[in-house]
């Protein structure tokens, strides 16, 4: 995604012309990923990697209830509910719920104007494919958020979490309150059965709270989207970041 949107800028796509994404899924036809769990880690990332690289608006679709239909490797639905043929939802897909993390949780609908910073994460594996993908984010009232997809399948990471100013000299951590907002494959399995397929479980996500220490780590479970929010300690810092890189999203 940050590949593509430089290589809009590069072929003279103007500075002052807004970069949109008007309609996005997996894929242009019907397959099964898009209710699996995958669908979740894939919504997450495109949404965070597109807003982060300077994208003005991001329209993920189509969301509407259908019944399941047959697609490319079983049965699915682009939308984020599963329904009868009287279009009644039964049940929610993954990517309704990786789309409250983002809407509600990671940014705050409504809210205002939300400043995004860059960052990175440094997880990969043998081949150097990166594992975790982070996107932070100052919201309206002061609180910091950050969204982190583990992409890893298998293995669950535990991720160290420091803010720095631009010249990485003075570092700031999350200090006090911690929400943490988690969903990934143990909240979500999505059961492959043809016309009946169906996930069990099906959310929601898991949310807790954690007492915030300088240098603690946090554990990203495999196969997850995390939302962790709260405030940094470090005044300098905090000087520095709302100087220095960032962006803004409404």
């Amino acid at each position: 995604m940050k590949h593509i949107l430089q290589v809009w800028r590069q072929d003279s796509v103007p500075e002052n012309v807004p970069l949109m994404i008007t309609e996005s899924n997996i894929s242009w036809a019907l397959t099964e990923p898009m209710a699996d769990a995958f669908a979740a880690l894939w919504l997450a990332d495109n949404a965070g990697a597109f807003l982060a690289s300077g994208g003005a608006a991001f329209y993920h679709s189509p969301i509407q209830p259908e019944p399941l239909r047959s697609g490319c490797h079983g049965y699915s639905t682009y939308g984020n509910f599963v329904a009868n043929e009287k279009l009644e939802i039964q049940q929610h897909t993954s990517q309704y719920f990786a789309s409250q993390l983002i809407n509600l949780e990671w940014v705050k609908h409504g809210a205002g104007v939300h400043e995004l910073f860059p960052a990175e994460a440094d997880v990969r594996d043998d081949a150097g494919h990166v594992l975790v993908t982070a996107y932070a984010v100052k919201r309206p009232g002061g609180e910091w958020s950050l969204m982190l997809i583990n992409k890893d399948p298998s293995n669950v990471h535990a991720v160290k979490i420091e803010f720095a100013d631009a010249s990485g000299k003075q570092v700031a951590h999350f200090t006090g309150p911690l929400t943490m907002v988690t969903f990934g494959t143990e909240q979500y399995v999505w059961h492959p059965e043809g016309a009946k397929s169906h996930a069990d479980p099906d959310g929601p996500a898991a949310r807790k709270t954690l007492s915030a220490k300088s240098g603690e780590v946090v554990t990203l479970p495999k196969a997850s989207v995390t939302v962790l929010r709260g405030q940094i300690d470090g005044a300098a810092v905090r000087g520095a970041l709302n100087r220095d890189g960032r962006e803004q999203a409404q």
